[in-house]
């Protein structure tokens, strides 16, 4: 069995955010094994799997890559949609577009500790696309 569902998140704030539940809330019951890939259709955001306990590690994400690709760099020449937009791409493709997940007696298996990422890089962003496909 393959399924592939395409949705839409609401708007999120620039920042990394716990999207697990939401995810989980656009599939149908999942297959007793499996796997689920999820992709996101955009080039200024991404996806990952990381702590889903303590929020101070969302914040040190944040904190961490605007350190490491900063706004406003003088030498970017991809400066139209404004100065977050060209540091967001390159995050966005050090972090990723899909991740896939196992799926084991009907659930996620995931770690105790983990969850679904949405690393949203713009300041004003829109909702964000994504299309789930599970096998199974």
């Amino acid at each position: 069995m393959v399924l592939q569902k395409s949705f839409a998140l609401s708007a999120y704030r620039r920042g990394y955010h716990l999207i697990t539940r939401e995810v989980l809330s656009q599939l149908p019951d999942l297959p007793a094994t499996g796997m689920l890939n999820l992709f996101i259709k955009h080039t200024s955001a991404a996806l990952c799997v990381n702590e889903n306990a303590d929020p101070s590690v969302r914040d040190d994400f944040e904190s961490i890559f605007n350190h490491i690709v900063p706004e406003d760099l003088p030498f970017l020449t991809h400066t139209l949609e404004g100065p977050d937009d060209m540091p967001a791409h390159i995050k966005a493709a050090m972090i990723g577009s899909s991740v896939t997940i196992p799926i084991t007696q009907g659930r996620l298996n995931l770690g105790t500790w983990q969850g679904i990422y949405l690393c949203e890089f713009r300041n004003r962003a829109s909702g964000r696309h994504l299309v789930a496909t599970v096998y199974g």
